[in-house]
């Protein structure tokens, strides 16, 4: 994915504004209950995220306060430019969420001199990748009650739709796709059989004659970063997959969203 260049020189000024809302605090301040852990208010975990993937992920794992940066309308979040909001809220964090292919993340926090932990996560919606962040998060949050719960219940709700997709595959049997790369999970939860991946950059001629020739039945697209018609003239039906959860911060509607496309587009209901 292409690094969009933030620009440094005016976080480094907005610091400045920061650090006038950080100083003069409040009767309540920012410190942490004696009751909770260290560096954690009120006993839980303050978690500021880059965009509602990564939230969804703290959310998952059981933080509670949760704050998101990059707002949702903002189709590709690398090309946010933060505002002294956003430095605002960095500075009350005790975690700071965000994955690397966003490049402004640690410099905000860096311009913001804030005291929180910057955690990168694994952004794949990969079932087993989503278990071991939520997992991981759990326990440096300090909630691993919360994580495992929800764990079980997304194994459940995986198993359900996996399920129900499979019941739509052509004829009975196992289509063969292409995926983008940030998309071969949703290949994986359709029990699809994969031929081949593209991108995340436009498909070159080479690559469209080589996967035209595997005769795909579906391409997964990525619908937050689509360079239009991937396999024109091929036969095979584009789905989009949407990555993203939304402002609820809760990542099961991505799965129910991406196999409800997926049955339809295989012809089922």
């Amino acid at each position: 994915m292409a690094r969009t260049r933030v620009r440094f020189s005016s976080l480094l000024a907005l610091s400045a504004a920061l650090a006038l809302v950080t100083g003069c605090g409040n009767g309540n301040g920012d410190t942490a209950s004696k009751d909770g852990p260290p560096g954690h208010h009120g006993g839980k975990p303050v978690v500021v995220v880059t965009t509602t993937w990564e939230g969804a992920f703290a959310k998952a794992a059981g933080a509670e306060d949760v704050k998101v940066i990059v707002p949702q309308s903002v189709h590709h979040a690398p090309d946010y430019d933060p505002k002294p909001s956003d430095l605002a809220a960095v500075g009350k964090a005790d975690f700071v969420l965000y994955a690397p292919f966003e490049p402004y993340a640690a410099k905000i926090k860096e311009a913001a001199g804030s005291k929180a932990e910057l955690v990168e996560v694994n952004l794949d919606n990969d079932a087993d990748k989503v278990r071991a962040e939520v997992a991981r998060l759990g326990k440096l949050f300090g909630t691993e009650g919360a994580a495992t719960k929800w764990s079980a219940s997304f194994d459940t709700e995986y198993a359900k739709l996996s399920k129900d997709v499979e019941g739509s595959w052509p004829g009975g049997k196992s289509p063969a796709v292409v995926s983008q790369v940030f998309t071969t999970w949703s290949a994986k939860l359709a029990g699809a059989t994969a031929v081949g991946t593209y991108g995340p950059e436009a498909v070159t001629p080479a690559q469209l004659a080589e996967l035209s020739g595997k005769k795909p039945a579906l391409v997964l697209d990525n619908a937050h970063m689509s360079t239009g018609t991937v396999l024109p003239d091929s036969g095979a039906r584009q789905v989009e997959i949407v990555n993203y959860p939304g402002a609820d911060l809760d990542l099961l509607p991505v799965y129910r969203n991406a196999a409800a496309e997926l049955k339809k587009a295989m012809g089922g209901s």
